[in-house]
């Protein structure tokens, strides 16, 4: 059973995340769920991963502010 030490939700656009820190047995882990129009999908970061999933996210945001505005 998994303990939820920390639970947030964001929504952009018609889809909304829920990241929930969780624990259980094995250990401490990021689940990140995507829910748009009631289908589900879900990956999971080990807690030992957390600095690296960080330090690329970083990396792609500075990379989406550098292209500047969108075409769309």
């Amino acid at each position: 059973m998994d303990t939820i030490l920390k639970s947030e939700n964001i929504t952009v656009e018609r889809k909304n995340f829920i990241f929930d820190l969780r624990e259980n047995p094995r250990g401490r882990f990021l689940r990140i769920t995507e829910d748009a129009n009631g289908r589900r999908d879900s990956i999971v970061i080990p807690a030992p991963g957390l600095e690296d999933f960080r330090r690329v996210i970083d990396a792609i945001i500075a990379a989406d502010e550098q292209a500047g505005k969108p075409l769309a």
